[in-house]
């Protein structure tokens, strides 16, 4: 990796990450932190955080041809995709195309995400555990479904059941339902587009409600081989003991309590390994970061779904134990090689405590101005603690605004995750801002209904 220039030194990288949230902070903080050679970052469009460690370019996630010219004219090595709507929207298969090298699964593989109808009949044919369910092309045939008895008890209408926009839906697709009544309302909330963005509903999927204990588990593929991250577990819900309404992900840890070994190697014989290999045979290899979030039920661990990408918050709070380069690790997804090389991580547990505006997931004001980060940047001597940038932007004074729902995550490693919670808490006093908001119960677990993940 890297050449030589005339006097020894190793020539930067360049490295290019589509996104501007928390995650891809993460991502450019992780890139700097391990690699092995010097690297030139870029992010677009990036954030006030990311700033400070990236050139941001202020070019729209979807606008493919202008991150094509500019991977091209600045000769970027590698780009890594954050969100899951260029990927949605063929952006690997774009640069594909113009001979550029991009970390991520192509349009055909990210239908395991883009798609739920498509995901579940895929774990169907390939023999996946997972809820049982239906696929309804009209708000009339989910009617049907939910009256005609499968779901719950045809005697019992207070029976739970999941109702589930086919398409992306920026965390807002996933009804748990209580009652026949509630999930009625949830098909027609989400087939008049009051939950949804445009055709998300088209198609809407009815499912059993698995009770158990959530798990997320994210892996790197490079299209046949395959190395697992640290599992992860996060909170969806806005309120504390898991109460309102569901959000981006309000916090997640990692640590050994989150899945034992055994439990670890049947998710990895029942379902990743199945997984890769189906994907391969129906030709769409996965080529990226895949992300499997699961329900630990009684009767075994059973898929919830797929996300082809990063999770976030998980990328934070899993990304600061990464000991391996990253950099590296991502050059082996685009040549096929990733089994040639170890990747590894640290035995500490993780925290990450996200602060959000006040109003989230609802409406939100920005630019209100963020106290505090300045301190907490200049007394920068705690290598296990980092605040990554979620939703900030720059101040004409230089200081940092709120330009989002989901601001800053707070994130530390500790020997326990006691410690890695008690530092993520500690240094959440130390920022302020009017209308700041986030749970105090990060890190505490009960037994749970499905719900978005």
């Amino acid at each position: 990796m890297g050449s030589l220039t005339a006097g020894g030194h190793k020539q930067a990288m360049r490295a290019l990450v589509i996104g501007s949230g928390g995650r891809e902070h993460a991502i450019l903080w992780a890139l700097k932190r391990t690699s092995r050679v010097p690297l030139e970052l870029y992010c677009a469009p990036g954030n006030g955080g990311i700033s400070q460690l990236a050139e941001c370019v202020p070019i729209s996630i979807g606008d493919h041809a202008s991150l094509i010219e500019f991977a091209r004219t600045r000769d970027i090595e590698l780009t890594i995709v954050g969100p899951e709507g260029p990927l949605a929207d063929g952006l690997v298969d774009d640069f594909d195309r113009a001979g550029l090298k991009i970390v991520g699964p192509n349009r055909a593989a990210s239908r395991l995400e883009s798609s739920k109808a498509f995901a579940k009949d895929f774990m169907r044919r390939h023999g996946i555990p997972t809820a049982d369910y239906s696929v309804a092309h009209s708000a009339a045939e989910a009617l049907s479904v939910l009256r005609g008895g499968r779901f719950g008890s045809p005697g019992s209408p207070e029976s739970p059941v999941v109702v589930k926009a086919d398409g992306l839906a920026a965390g807002k697709g996933v009804v748990v339902a209580g009652s026949r009544g509630e999930a009625e309302r949830a098909v027609e909330d989400l087939s008049s587009g009051a939950l949804v963005p445009g055709d998300a509903a088209k198609q809407i999927l009815i499912e059993e409600a698995l009770e158990g204990r959530e798990v997320s588990v994210l892996l790197f593929a490079d299209g046949r081989h395959y190395a697992l991250m640290p599992p992860a577990r996060d909170h969806k819900r806005v309120g504390e003991d898991d109460t309102g309404p569901n959000t981006g992900g309000m916090g997640a840890v990692t640590d050994a309590s989150v899945l034992d070994k055994e439990t670890l190697d049947r998710i990895v014989r029942e379902v990743i390994e199945p997984t890769l290999e189906g994907a391969r045979l129906e030709g769409f290899p996965f080529r990226g970061v895949l992300f499997v979030g699961l329900m630990l039920t009684a009767a075994g661990p059973k898929v919830l779904e797929y996300n082809v990408r990063f999770g976030d918050p998980e990328t934070q709070a899993i990304l600061v134990r990464l000991e391996s380069d990253l950099f590296g690790i991502f050059q082996t997804i685009v040549d096929g090689t990733l089994r040639s090389i170890s990747v590894e991580w640290s035995r500490h547990s993780s925290a990450c405590v996200v602060l959000a505006s006040g109003g989230y997931p609802g409406d939100y004001s920005t630019g209100v101005s963020i106290e505090g980060l300045e301190d907490i940047a200049a007394n920068d001597n705690e290598p296990r603690l980092h605040v990554f940038h979620a939703g900030t932007s720059i101040s004409d004074g230089g200081g940092f605004l709120t330009a989002g729902g989901r601001v800053l995550g707070v994130t530390a490693t500790g020997e326990t995750l006691k410690n890695a919670l008690d530092d993520c808490y500690r240094t959440v006093k130390e920022i302020a801002w009017d209308g700041m908001q986030y749970r105090r119960d990060i890190g505490q677990f009960k037994e749970s209904k499905e719900k978005v993940v």
